[in-house]
C-alpha cells in the first residue's frame, strides 16, 4: 500500500518507540506492527485512520507520501473549502475520468481536493459520457450484488446534494466509511441524515449525517469483467406450478363473480 510500511517504521523510530510500545498504544498485537512495517499485511481503514491521527498526519500523507527527514507536510485546505472539486484535463483540455482503485480509496478521503493527488490517479475517457464531470471508483465487497467486488462504477459529480433521488445509486464519499457505493433511501435535506441501502439484503440499511458526507457521485455506468448470468429456462416443475397458480386464480375470480 504505497509507502506505508516504510512510513510506519520511520515514524515509530522517530517517536522513539519499540514495536511493542507502539502496539500497546494502538491496542493491537506486536506481530501486526511487524507485518505492517515489513509490508506483509495492510492495516484496515479504521486502524489506518488511527495511525494517521497518532502521527498527526492525513491518511493520504501516511499512505502515499515518502516520509523521511527531508519530508514536510503539504498545506491542508481550509475547513470551509472542503467541497472544492479538483479535476485533471488532457492535452486537448478535455476533462479526464480519474480512476480511484481500492488501494487509493483511503488516500482519496484526504486527497480529493488536492490537484496533485488527483493528477496522479489513472485516467481515461469514454465517448458515451460527454457532458459533466465524472470519476470512476472500484468497489469492494458483495453489498451491491449482482455487481461483483472489483467492478468499476463511474459517477457524475453531484454539486447539488438535494438532487439525490430515493432508489437511485450513488458513490458516497464519507468521513467515517470512505468510498461507498449504495442506493439512496431518502432525499437529502440540509443538516439531516441520509439513508444508504445495499442491494444485497443481508446488509442492513444505515444512515449517515450530512456533516459526514464529503462528495456524492451519481452512478452513470459500470465496467466489469463479470458478465450477467442468463435467466434459467423454466423447468417442468415450475411450469406445472405456474399453471396450478393460474387455475387457482381463475377459480377465485369465478367464485367472486358468482
Amino acid at each position: 500500500m504505497g509507502n506505508i510500511s516504510n512510513n510506519l517504521k520511520y515514524l515509530r523510530k522517530k517517536k522513539g518507540l519499540t514495536q511493542q510500545q507502539f502496539a500497546d498504544l494502538m491496542e493491537i498485537k506486536r506481530s501486526l506492527v511487524g507485518a505492517y512495517e515489513e509490508d506483509r499485511a495492510e492495516p484496515k481503514y479504521d486502524l489506518l485512520k488511527k495511525f494517521a491521527e497518532f502521527y498527526e498526519l492525513s491518511m493520504d500523507e501516511l499512505v502515499n507520501e515518502k516520509i523521511t527527514e527531508k519530508w514536510s507536510p503539504k498545506q491542508k485546505p481550509e475547513a470551509g473549502n472542503m467541497r472544492v472539486l479538483s479535476i485533471s484535463v488532457d492535452s486537448q483540455e478535455r476533462e479526464n475520468i480519474e480512476l480511484v482503485p481500492v488501494k487509493a480509496s483511503a488516500g482519496y478521503l484526504n486527497g480529493f481536493a488536492d490537484p496533485e493527488f488527483i493528477s496522479e490517479l489513472p485516467k481515461f475517457h469514454l465517448p458515451i459520457l460527454k457532458q459533466g464531470t465524472y470519476r470512476a471508483f472500484e468497489i469492494k465487497g458483495d453489498s451491491m450484488l449482482p455487481l461483483q467486488s472489483g467492478t468499476i462504477v463511474i459517477g457524475e459529480y453531484l454539486e447539488n446534494w438535494t438532487d439525490v433521488k430515493p432508489g437511485e445509486t450513488y458513490v458516497f464519499i464519507t468521513k467515517s466509511d470512505g468510498v461507498v457505493y449504495k442506493r439512496a433511501g431518502n432525499r437529502f435535506r440540509e443538516n439531516k441524515s441520509l439513508k444508504l441501502i445495499s442491494d444485497n439484503t443481508i446488509y442492513e440499511p444505515y444512515t449517515v449525517d450530512a456533516e459526514d458526507i464529503v462528495e456524492i457521485w451519481k452512478a452513470k455506468a459500470y465496467i466489469s469483467t463479470s458478465f450477467p448470468e442468463p435467466n434459467p429456462e423454466p423447468t417442468m416443475e415450475s411450469l406445472t406450478s405456474m399453471m396450478a397458480q393460474m387455475q387457482k386464480s381463475i377459480a377465485q375470480l369465478k367464485q367472486n363473480n358468482n
